[in-house]
């Protein structure tokens, strides 16, 4: 009942009014807060949920919204889980990215941190996520936070939890850090008064070793040394990626590299763009007028914490094309084996990918007898496969469809500035065997086929947007096409159940930890997967398909094939 939610609501806001810990301010927020009952209900009916990455969403007051009291309690929570969990000295690493209020929200983390007497090593001033990753293990930290919310809208912000590996947390750390955010019931329980001498800044030094990090993952140094005059336009749009992208192609050795001077200055408002996230044409717009007026080789820009990269190449009609994250992580791993098996594969090298990621990846891997491992959507999953395989079997990279790669083992995120680099690298390698990027991705499809991937996304906002987001997961389940763009669905693959359900009526469990990802997997070997987002109000359909490129024609190859996709969507009634 509505009377009822607003009552709820109203309890919530005046039990922060009158909490000892809370400031004028944000007292003053309340009280306006209280005279707008629609406002009211969505800043405080429901708690901000610290899910198993930590936290996302609008920044304001209230309990459903990021602020420093929410952030605080989430802080105090993993605070009491670390030192329950570790009986030596406890040390964390605490970054933060260009969003309004981040470093504002890190000092919050690290005040709380200090004041439970947690060693604190705070970076002074914004640096990518990755970079946080790396400082996790070389500083030999239990854990780790960074204030991000990746390429969501200015309005929002985010809290990012890792543990001792330098991976985001997962089971049982994940559910049990929920446990303990859970167990703070008031603000008033939050210890928010630091203790200075447990912190330490951290900039140069630590900057100094993540990149000579990335400089020994160069794979061809004489490609660089022959082509580091390449073309290169690099954006930071308003992030973190300007802190440590250029800097780590000049030391590489490349020499001709065109900053977009209109995204090069941090900024939480993104003035340039609707949403900066390299995944949108929009967001690329600026980075690819100057790459016609430079004539560049390869074009490159990252989100605002610098954790996915977007590129766009010369296509061979000579027009700039924006590459999707599935082509990339293709061609970064054909990349990766080709050039480590020149060297000598020892037989233990694997490559990771998500269940929503291009097969063509696996495709690749199998042709040289690497293993493919498949995880769940999101990196700290990828990250926490190699931490299973460590000692056993090599990690050389991976990815993910949404931007995300990796190269080695020392960062355990995505990492768009060793993802640059290696990606410039293979630029200049392709130049060196006398093609483009474009035409090199050509080859690979020639090789392993044309594989054509779509994601559609449904954005459903608030209370009332993530019921419908439930309601449609439910009726995808309970009633399942048969056919998928005139192929038969042979499998369902249902991550939530843990099984796979086969038409012929065999069932299969499946051994990857429960998720609300559903699967249709058809005769002719479509692949449709879908699942709510766990970082924005959005459910999110993933199309996989592929055919034959007998003609050599992209183009050709590539409409046929989204028509099919085309025909999904209307089987799907989306």
């Amino acid at each position: 009942m509505p009377e009822i939610r607003e009552m709820e609501a109203r309890q919530k806001a005046n039990n922060w009014l009158n909490a000892a810990n809370m400031d004028e301010t944000s007292q003053k927020e309340i009280l306006e807060l209280l005279e707008s009952p629609e406002e009211l209900d969505e800043s405080f009916l429901q708690d901000l949920e610290f899910g198993t990455g930590g936290l996302r969403g609008i920044m304001g007051i209230g309990t459903n919204r990021i602020n420093k009291y929410t952030v605080g309690m989430a802080t105090q929570g993993f605070s009491n889980y670390l030192k329950s969990e570790f009986s030596s000295e406890v040390k964390v690493a605490i970054a933060y990215d260009s969003r309004n209020n981040s470093k504002l929200f890190a000092e919050t983390t690290a005040n709380v941190f200090s004041a439970n007497g947690i060693k604190v090593f705070l970076f002074e001033d914004l640096r990518p996520t990755p970079e946080l990753s790396f400082a996790i293990r070389h500083l030999d930290c239990k854990g780790g936070v960074v204030i991000t919310a990746s390429h969501n809208p200015k309005e929002y912000n985010g809290y990012k939890a890792y543990w001792s590996d330098g991976g985001q947390l997962v089971p049982p750390h994940d559910k049990n850090v929920i446990k303990e955010v859970n167990k703070i019931q008031s603000i008033d329980e939050i210890n928010f008064t630091a203790n200075p001498s447990l912190i330490s800044k951290i900039g140069d030094t630590l900057d100094r070793s993540y990149l000579d990090m990335i400089k020994g993952l160069s794979l061809s140094p004489d490609a660089i040394r022959e082509h580091g005059d390449i073309k290169i336009v690099f954006s930071s749009i308003h992030g973190t990626g300007i802190t440590m992208v250029p800097r780590a192609l000049q030391e590489l050795g490349f020499t001709n590299i065109h900053v977009v001077e209109e995204q090069k200055v941090p900024d939480g408002n993104f003035p340039t763009v609707i949403y900066p996230n390299p995944e949108e044409t929009e967001a690329m717009s600026l980075a690819l007028k100057k790459a016609e007026t430079t004539d560049a080789d390869i074009v490159m820009a990252t989100d605002p914490d610098a954790d996915r990269v977007g590129i766009a190449v010369k296509n061979t009609k000579g027009e700039f094309q924006l590459l999707n994250g599935n082509q990339t992580g293709a061609l970064l791993v054909y990349y990766l084996i080709v050039k480590t098996n020149e060297k000598g594969l020892k037989g233990n090298e694997y490559i990771g990918k998500t269940i929503v990621t291009t097969e063509l990846i696996r495709d690749i891997a199998q042709s040289f007898n690497v293993n493919c491992y498949d995880t769940l959507t999101g990196f700290k999953w990828i990250a926490d496969l190699i931490r299973t395989k460590e000692g056993k079997e090599l990690f050389i990279g991976g990815g993910e469809e949404s931007y995300g790669y990796m190269i080695g083992e020392e960062v355990r995120d995505k990492d768009a500035v060793a993802s640059s680099v290696m990606i410039a690298e293979l630029s200049a390698w392709a130049k060196q065997q006398g093609l483009s990027v474009f035409e090199l991705l050509i080859e690979i499809y020639k090789k392993y086929g044309f594989y054509y991937e779509e994601l559609k996304s449904i954005t459903k906002k608030g209370i009332k947007g993530a019921e419908e987001i439930r309601t449609m997961m439910d009726d995808f389940r309970s009633q399942p096409p048969h056919t998928l763009a005139g192929s038969p669905v042979t499998q369902i693959i249902d991550y939530q159940e843990g099984i796979i359900n086969h038409t012929n009526g065999k069932k299969e469990p499946i051994s990857f930890p429960k998720s609300n990802v559903l699967q249709y997997l058809t005769e002719d070997g479509t692949k449709v997967s879908i699942r709510p987002s766990g970082t924005e109000p959005k459910i999110k359909f993933y199309f996989s398909v592929r055919g034959g490129f007998e003609s050599d024609n992209y183009f050709e190859a590539e409409k046929n094939l989204k028509n099919k996709v085309h025909n999904l969507l209307k089987d799907l009634n989306l």
